[in-house]
């Protein structure tokens, strides 16, 4: 089951109050123990006793009211715990320095607390957006061709943004594919504004431009350099569907429809290939078969001619047109016999690997390799290029998509587990090799 992406939090007017109140009780707490401990220990370590304040409306609340339980934990230890009492005013310049540097330590220890509390949130976001993300991937891997991966994207985009959701293609003019939750109707201010986006590639409808006042937010599907298609976003309050904070993690799950449809789109004209080359095999044979039947026949209509010359029983210029003619349909039928119909690239053949591109197989003297799919797009990138340099940014690219351009780590582990399976030695890699701080090539 994909998560739900947390939407950035805001905390309301209730909760903030809710935060202030949990400090100043936290703070009122360490004031109660403080005055317990004065008559019997007086009041030298009492300041610590607010620092757990401090750190539990960090933790709890964020950095104001930390910054709050701060303020409040020096003016309680000044009014109860520094003479004269009860009062503001502080006699003693010791007293004074106690206040200050309890307000101090307890405001850093708060930032620290309330910075510790930031960067979880964080983490948290992050690992539900790669959730998400793994989960629509996961999701789309079960399709298998182009109508069924737009109906599981609309359906999950629909789901994880909590909105409505469209896929929409645009040849020859733009027009709705996929729907989620129900069938809907575009606007032609609508399907201005998906045109827009189809040819730019940039987002366009509502809140994103002025210049369609469309009900839809668009936002492009790319492969490579190439739109080839465009996701409709809306919401049947008329807000905003997508918030600036759910940007990144939209494109990342566009790219992920990308890929399935990349992916469909090459099965398909695979698909298309063995048919072709299953066509043009049983071509080859049916003309092979007729150069067998027709060549002696052929053969034995030139002799016949030619003992017909010899004889002198019929004209000799006659004779000879036709002996000339039987030739040529002779070579004709030869040369379709000959003719190549495959037009297949054979497997690339590179340090005892041989790489069909065609059948999407990989072997090593003979022997079939297993590669993920990760795996084989790097080495299929780096085949088709052989000889050359492939910087990091565009393998990248190529096998995971435009926004992890900058993972070099998610390469290197591809380009680890290709030279584990393919090269002698793996210490010493004579198949893949590495151009420092550019990129890889294939010998």
């Amino acid at each position: 089951m994909i998560p739900h992406p947390a939407r950035p939090h805001r905390p309301s007017t209730a909760g903030a109050f809710r935060a202030y109140a949990e400090a100043a009780m936290m703070v009122a707490a360490s004031t109660l123990a403080g005055l317990a401990m004065v008559p019997r220990w007086g009041t030298s370590a009492i300041d610590l006793l607010y620092l757990p304040a401090v750190l539990g409306a960090a933790i709890l609340g964020g950095s104001r009211p930390a910054l709050f339980s701060a303020l409040a934990s020096a003016l309680a230890y000044n009014y109860f715990f520094t003479a004269p009492q009860r009062t503001f005013r502080i006699h003693s310049p010791a007293d004074v320095v106690t206040v200050v540097v309890l307000f101090l330590v307890a405001l850093v220890a708060s930032q620290l607390a309330s910075s510790v509390r930031k960067q979880a949130q964080i983490a948290k976001a992050h690992a539900v957006r790669n959730a998400t993300i793994a989960g629509l991937a996961r999701e789309l891997l079960s399709c298998s061709s182009e109508p069924e991966i737009s109906e599981v994207s609309a359906r999950q985009l629909a789901a994880l943004l909590r909105c409505n959701a469209i896929i929409v293609r645009g040849s020859p003019e733009p027009h709705i594919i996929a729907s989620a939750p129900g069938p809907v109707m575009l606007t032609p201010s609508d399907i201005a504004a998906a045109a827009l986006t189809l040819a730019t590639g940039e987002a366009a409808g509502r809140a994103v431009t002025r210049v369609y006042p469309a009900d839809w937010q668009f936002h492009a599907i790319r492969s490579e350099a190439q739109v080839i298609g465009v996701a409709g976003l809306g919401r049947d309050d008329g807000a905003p569907p997508v918030n600036p904070e759910q940007l990144l993690l939209l494109q990342n799950l566009l790219d992920q429809v990308a890929l399935a449809l990349d992916r469909a789109r090459l099965e398909r004209e695979a698909r298309g290939f063995a048919a072709l080359r299953e066509r043009n095999q049983v071509r080859s044979v049916l003309l092979a078969t007729i150069g067998q039947d027709l060549t002696p026949r052929l053969e034995s209509i030139v002799n016949i001619v030619g003992e017909l010359r010899r004889s002198g029983s019929v004209d000799k210029e006659l004779a000879s047109a036709i002996g000339t003619e039987t030739l040529k349909v002779g070579r004709y039928i030869a040369n379709l016999a000959n003719l190549d119909l495959d037009g297949i690239p054979e497997p690339i053949e590179a340090g005892g690997i041989a790489i069909d591109l065609f059948n999407r197989r990989v072997s090593r003297n003979g022997e079939e390799v297993h590669l993920t799919p990760k795996e084989y797009a790097v080495l299929a990138e780096l085949a088709k290029h052989r000889g050359r340099v492939l910087t990091h940014a565009h393998l990248l690219r190529t096998a995971w998509g435009p926004a992890q351009e900058a993972q070099t780590e998610y390469l290197r582990v591809a380009v680890r587990g290709l030279r584990q399976k393919l090269e002698r030695n793996s210490a010493r890699p004579q198949l893949i090799i590495n151009e420092p701080a550019i990129g890889y090539r294939l010998v």
